[in-house]
């Protein structure tokens, strides 16, 4: 079998639904490769290990009682990130501004709520430019990407 990073959104959710793929060992995969090039590639400027976890654990209990995995949602256990332009509950979202630096919304952006009803994993929050602006990231608060 491929790395599992190597494979799309849809294949591993099809292995999840399937039971080849555990939501768990792929999102330990993901949380693992995050840490192991974050600092070089600066794609991360909040990790949510232990709400990736949570989830994780949540899906992988939902696929193991499931009568029908098929029926779950469609990106069930699959780990996505979301933006830094984007709010999630209780994440920091910075907008890759220092102005923003301490900004922690108490509600979720629909998109947001689209991918928790889809079944995703969220892992975190992705560099981007100031405020989205920019055509390439150099923010004030995480490295270039």
């Amino acid at each position: 079998m491929a790395e599992l990073h190597d494979l799309t959104a849809l294949e591993l959710a099809e292995g999840i639904r399937r039971r080849e793929i555990s939501p768990v060992e792929v999102t330990e995969h993901y949380l693992d490769r995050i840490s192991r090039w974050s600092d070089r590639y600066g794609a991360y400027v909040t990790v949510t290990a232990d709400l990736a976890r949570a989830q994780a654990h949540e899906a992988e209990q939902a696929v193991l009682r499931a009568a029908d995995p098929g029926e779950l949602p469609p990106l069930h256990g699959v780990p996505v990130p979301v933006k830094d332009l984007t709010n999630v509950a209780g994440v920091p979202c910075r907008l890759g501004s220092a102005a923003f630096v301490d900004f922690v919304p108490h509600f979720d952006d629909h998109v947001v709520t689209r991918i928790r009803a889809s079944g995703a994993v969220l892992l975190g929050k992705t560099n981007t430019p100031e405020f989205g602006l920019s055509c390439y990231t150099e923010s004030d608060v995480a490295p270039p990407a």
